[in-house]
């Protein structure tokens, strides 16, 4: 059932909601003097209008049972905020991408970013100019924090400055709603149709776990909610339950909409392990089955991306498999591991991690704990990912939520040396799976991302503050987390994107730029599986190395780990290899490298502090 207001033409829409609780429902025109139209009641709880002489830009809201009038759950504007009227939307559009084929998973290189922070201006369009620098660097993906509607206070102080919308994204509360500070719908088809005219995907985060808190009247038309299960953010989502259908059906057309309306080729699904359903046919199984039907219907692939923290392999596996068959998940391990070597964490869940072996597993199957005993989580944990691809799995050294569980949202250039910032950067980009950048990474940007929201509801502000403490209270950190509601704690948070030409940010954006190139040139790098890769590591001197290969095309690569310089004899399989790169050159801004030119199996390699030496067969080709 096609849900919210859909434009015709010719001044008709059709107005559709699910209420399976009302006994009266009605569209009211605020547009139109309040003129209002019953709806008429359909199958399984759903209330549908047709109406003439509606005109594009048309403010509307619903009216429930002959009371209140509250917005469209499924508007697909909301010009005047969480709140206000919800907008009838012509989504006519003129696309310049028709030939547009999207990029193979394996091909992603991810950029993620938050538009409100990105730019000065914080909006859709303003992204635009910057994505031939992207591109130029060698991303072939930027991932899009949510852009659902979510609330913003508007203190006259603030609205002039245009900051009175302040938020991640995951408080979002009208799904299929695009962000009205950042932009229009057309403002947001403009950067998707920009991204594929440069030959750059686009993927959307999308929520599917909650509702954010202001603004969520959606209760009031239906069970949304079930009290069968609890998540972070209370009851959760009614996939499996008594009127179940009509909820699963909100968020498969949501998704779908995203892809057919916006031309979004893939979406990161929020958090999925608190997507609860213990039915025959799980909502993720059905999501990717209907996925998959448009993408045969478009003649081109789309993709969803799951975050989750089971590290369980069903995610990925084939519905043959009895799995749900979603494209690719995150991989939080391979994050975990390298931050406690780069940065010497043990607090939180960092204190399940911190050894050289644990990035080494990570590299050889991207789950570090496969029912293994987790001392954090005091339990065994996750499952051996056995006959999945490295291309199934997105890793990175920073993102969000790992920059924002800092007390100070520091990144890691605000907590490691430059040379580390090299020897993270080889990590990620070098290895098989899909690598992800936060926005600033390639260029060492010092600007904090921290947590920051813009309610209106007192009490929901004084709620986030002290939620707030109290998850840094979790990690044993001392002092106080920005003051979340301040407009002064959003405003840091804006790029120096100026910085990426000057000084070390231009060398490490060089240094980034030069290992997607090796990564996609290649022929060893290019090849990306489990059984092309031996991976080892020494705790004494804090070495992790691994060797790839593809036919006659090997490389080796030896990471440092260790403040202090260490030599190491390893005899790789009469490996005679020529040095490609070495972090610790002067030319990246290193102290000097004291690695062979040459690599000869079973000689020595010396290894500056925090580095990492790249060698390749001189029998390739």
């Amino acid at each position: 059932m096609h849900i919210g207001a859909k434009y015709w033409g010719n001044h008709q829409c059709e107005f559709t909601v699910w209420g399976p609780q009302l006994d009266f429902a009605a569209v009211q025109l605020v547009s139109q003097n309040d003129r209002l139209i019953p709806m008429e009641q359909q199958d399984d709880g759903y209330w549908q209008a047709i109406v003439s002489e509606v005109q594009p830009g048309t403010h509307y809201f619903y009216q429930l049972n002959g009371g209140e009038c509250r917005p469209d759950p499924a508007s697909h504007f909301q010009p005047e905020g969480v709140h206000g009227p919800s907008q009838v939307i012509d989504h006519q559009f003129d696309w310049t991408e028709q030939h547009w084929q999207g990029v193979p998973l394996e091909s992603l290189i991810i950029y993620e970013l938050h538009v409100g922070t990105f730019t000065p201006e914080g909006t859709f369009d303003a992204i635009i100019p910057r994505l031939k620098d992207l591109r130029e660097l060698g991303i072939t993906a930027i991932e899009l924090m949510p852009v659902a509607q979510f609330s913003g206070n508007h203190p006259p102080q603030e609205k002039d400055q245009g900051h009175d919308y302040r938020n991640w994204g995951y408080d979002g509360t009208y799904l299929y709603g695009v962000q009205n500070s950042y932009g229009e719908p057309a403002s947001l088809k403009r950067l998707v149709n920009a991204c594929h005219e440069e030959g750059m995907s686009v993927i959307l985060d999308v929520v599917y776990n909650h509702f954010g808190p202001e603004g969520n009247y959606i209760q009031q038309y239906g069970s949304y909610f079930t009290e069968a299960y609890q998540t972070l953010w209370g009851s959760a989502l009614n996939f499996d339950h008594q009127h179940s259908p009509p909820v699963r059906n909100f968020f498969i057309q949501n998704a779908l909409y995203w892809m057919q309306t916006y031309h979004i080729d893939a979406l990161r699904l929020d958090a999925v392990h608190a997507i609860y359903d213990l039915g025959a046919f799980h909502i993720l199984e059905e999501l990717s089955e209907r996925i998959k039907e448009l993408s045969a219907e478009l003649g081109r692939k789309l993709y969803l991306i799951a975050e989750s923290d089971l590290n369980d392999p069903k995610i990925i596996y084939s519905p043959n498999q009895g799995g749900y068959g979603i494209d690719a998940q995150w991989s939080d391990d391979f994050h975990h591991a390298l931050h406690a070597l780069l940065t010497g964490d043990r607090i939180g869940y960092y204190q399940d991690f911190g050894q050289c072996q644990h990035l080494a597993k990570a590299f050889q199957q991207a789950f570090v704990y496969d029912w293994q005993y987790a001392p954090h989580r005091h339990r065994f944990h996750g499952r051996t990912p056995q006959g999945c691809s490295p291309s199934q799995f997105v890793v990175c050294i920073q993102n969000h939520d790992q920059i924002g569980n800092q007390l100070k949202g520091d990144r890691l250039s605000q907590i490691i040396s430059f040379d580390a910032l090299k020897l993270a950067a080889g990590t990620v980009l070098l290895s098989p799976f899909i690598p992800m950048l936060f926005m600033g990474e390639e260029y060492a940007e010092e600007a904090p991302f921290t947590y920051f929201v813009s309610h209106s509801d007192p009490e929901l502000i004084q709620a986030v503050r002290q939620g707030r403490k109290q998850e840094f209270e979790a990690f044993h950190y001392d002092g106080e987390p920005p003051d979340p509601e301040a407009v002064e704690t959003f405003l840091m948070c804006k790029l120096n994107w100026e910085k990426r030409q000057e000084g070390k940010h231009q060398i490490l954006w060089s240094f980034h730029q030069h290992l997607i190139r090796l990564r996609n040139t290649l022929p060893s790098l290019v090849h990306r599986d489990f059984q092309s890769i031996q991976v080892g590591s020494d705790e004494d001197q804090q070495i992790v190395w691994w060797r790839r290969w593809n036919e006659d095309s090997q490389v080796v690569c030896f990471m440092n780990f260790n403040s202090a310089t260490v030599t190491l004899n390893l005899n790789i399989d009469s490996f005679v290899g020529a040095k490609i790169l070495d972090s610790a050159l002067e030319k990246w801004m290193g102290s000097g490298s004291a690695a062979p030119e040459t690599l000869h199996a079973g000689e020595p390699v010396t290894l500056s502090p925090q580095s990492f030496v790249l060698y390749q067969s001189t029998l390739d080709g």
